[in-house]
C-alpha cells in the first residue's frame, strides 16, 4: 500500500508539474495573450475608432481655415408683375429732330417709349465663389480643442488597456487555479480508491468492516462531484478568457506557467511605496480640465470681431448669352461684430468657468480615491502574501499529519476514519495552498493596475 501511495503521488506531482510548464516560457507567454488582446479584443478596437474619429474632427478643424470654393447657378424667369415706364421717346424725340434739322442728316433716330418689367425673364447667375475667414478666434480654439480631444482618447485607451491586462491575468489565474483543483482532486479520487480496495479486500478476507467499505463509495462519490465542480469552474474560466481575446471559446490555453517564479517577486512589490501618480485616469481627468479651460477661453472671445472675405466669379445675362458684358467679379468683405444677446453670451462665459472648477474638483477627487485604492491594493497584497505563507505551513503539516495516520493504520494504531480524515486535510491543504498562491499573483495583478505599473506597448 505505502508503494501504490507513493506512485499516486508521483503522479499528482508530474500532472501539477505539467500545469506549472517551464518558468523560461510563462511570462512570453502571458504577454503574447496580452498582445493578442490589445489586437482583437472588441471592445478595445471601439476604443480605437473612437480615437480614429477624434483625428478626423481634428482634420475637420484644421479644414476651417482654408477657403471654401463652390459653383452656383441660379435661374429665374416671370411674366407679369409690375413695370416702370420709360418715356424715352418724349424726352428726347424733339432734341433729336432738332440736331438732325441742324445737321441736315439722320443721326439721331426717333425713339420709343418703354416699358420695363421688374422680373427677370430667362435670366441666370452663374457662379465660383470663393470664401475663406480673415479673422475668427474660434477655429483657433477648436482646433486646440480637437487637438486635446485626441490625447484625451488615447489616454481612454490606455486606460481600457490597463483594464484588459488586470481582467487577464484575472482569468487566467482562475483558469490555472481551477484546472490544479482538478488535478488535486483526481489525486484524492486515487487514493480513496485505493482505500476502497483495501478495504474491499480485508473484508475479503475477514479482516475488515463493511462500514469501512461503505465509507470509501461515499468518499470516491464525493470527490467525483468536487471534480465536476472544480472542472465546470475551469470551463467557465477558460470560456471568459476566450472572450477577452476574441476568439474561439473552445481554443485551448497555454498553461506553461510557474507560479513559483511570479511568486519570487513579491517580496520586491511589497517593499515599494505604491504610487498612484503614473494612473491614466488622472491624465485623463487634467486633460478634461485642459479641454474645458479652452472652451472657457473660446467663450470669452465671443465679443471679438468676426471677418471673412469672398470672391465672386461669374456671369449673368438673359437668354443665357455669355460675352465680355455677362461677366463679371465681385470681391467683398463680411464683418460680424457682436453687441447683445441677451446675456447668453455672458450667461455662456459663466456656465463654462463653472465647468472647469467641477472638473478640477473631480480631478482631486479622483486623485484622493486612486492614492486610496493603491493603499488598499498593497494592503490586500500583503495579506494575501501572509495567507499564502501560512497555507505553506499548514500544508506541510497536513502532509507530515497524513503520512503518520497512514502509518498507522497500516500498523493497526488508527482507524480507517482517522485515514479519512488525514487524507482530507491533506487534500484541502493542497487546494488552499493553489487557491492561495494563485490569490497572491491576482492581488499582485491588482496592485500593478492601481500604480499603472505594466509596461504598455504603444
Amino acid at each position: 500500500m505505502n508503494t501504490l501511495l507513493s506512485s499516486t503521488r508521483l503522479k499528482a506531482l508530474a500532472a501539477m508539474l505539467c500545469l506549472a510548464g517551464s518558468a523560461s516560457a510563462q511570462q512570453p507567454q502571458l504577454d503574447r495573450y496580452i498582445d493578442s488582446a490589445f489586437a482583437n479584443n472588441i471592445v478595445l478596437q471601439q476604443k480605437n475608432i473612437s480615437l480614429e474619429r477624434a483625428g478626423a474632427a481634428l482634420d475637420i478643424a484644421k479644414g476651417w481655415f482654408l477657403p471654401t470654393v463652390s459653383f452656383q447657378l441660379g435661374y429665374q424667369t416671370a411674366k407679369g408683375g409690375r413695370d416702370i415706364n420709360l418715356p424715352l421717346g418724349d424726352l428726347l424725340n424733339g432734341v433729336y429732330s432738332t440736331l438732325n434739322q441742324l445737321t441736315g442728316s439722320n443721326n439721331f433716330p426717333q425713339l420709343k417709349n418703354e416699358s420695363v418689367n421688374f422680373l427677370p425673364n430667362n435670366f441666370y447667375d452663374a457662379k465660383v465663389r470663393t470664401s475663406m475667414p480673415v479673422y475668427n478666434p474660434d477655429l483657433r480654439f477648436n482646433k486646440k480643442i480637437a487637438e486635446q480631444q485626441i490625447v484625451l482618447n488615447e489616454y481612454e485607451v490606455d486606460i481600457y488597456k490597463r483594464q484588459l491586462v488586470q481582467s487577464i491575468k484575472t482569468a487566467y489565474f482562475n483558469y490555472l487555479t481551477a484546472l490544479r483543483s482538478v488535478a488535486i482532486y483526481r489525486n484524492a479520487l486515487e487514493l480513496a480508491n485505493e482505500g476502497k480496495r483495501v478495504n474491499q479486500k480485508l473484508l475479503d478476507n475477514g479482516k475488515g468492516l463493511p462500514a469501512y467499505v461503505l465509507r470509501s463509495n461515499s468518499e470516491i462519490e464525493q470527490v467525483n462531484a468536487q471534480i465536476n465542480t472544480a472542472a465546470q469552474q475551469a470551463e467557465n474560466a477558460k470560456l471568459y478568457f476566450n472572450f477577452l481575446l476574441n476568439r474561439d471559446q473552445v481554443t485551448d490555453i497555454d498553461t506553461s506557467y510557474n507560479p513559483g517564479e511570479a511568486i519570487s517577486t513579491i517580496g520586491g512589490m511589497l517593499a515599494t511605496q505604491p504610487l498612484s501618480a503614473n494612473r491614466e485616469e488622472l491624465k485623463a481627468l487634467q486633460q478634461a480640465v485642459n479641454i474645458n479651460e479652452t472652451v472657457w477661453q473660446m467663450n470669452k472671445q465671443v465679443y471679438m470681431p468676426r471677418l471673412n472675405a469672398f470672391l465672386d466669379l461669374g456671369s449673368q445675362a438673359e437668354d443665357w448669352k455669355i460675352n465680355s458684358q455677362s461677366r463679371y467679379y465681385l470681391l467683398g468683405l463680411q464683418l460680424e461684430v457682436p453687441i447683445f444677446a441677451g446675456n447668453r453670451n455672458k450667461n455662456k462665459i459663466k456656465q463654462s468657468q463653472l465647468d472647469v472648477q467641477a472638473a478640477r474638483l473631480n480631478l482631486e477627487q479622483v486623485r484622493q480615491q486612486l492614492t486610496l485604492g493603491s493603499s488598499a491594493a498593497k494592503n490586500n497584497l500583503k495579506a494575501s502574501w501572509q495567507t499564502y505563507t501560512a497555507t505553506e505551513k499548514q500544508l506541510e503539516a497536513a502532509s507530515s499529519y497524513q503520512r503518520l495516520i497512514e502509518r498507522g493504520y497500516r500498523e493497526g494504531t488508527n482507524t480507517f476514519i482517522e485515514t479519512v480524515d488525514a487524507r482530507n486535510q491533506f487534500t484541502q491543504a493542497q487546494l488552499l495552498q493553489v487557491i492561495n498562491q494563485y490569490k497572491v499573483l491576482i492581488a499582485a495583478a491588482d496592485l500593478e493596475r492601481e500604480t499603472a505599473s505594466y509596461l504598455i506597448k504603444k
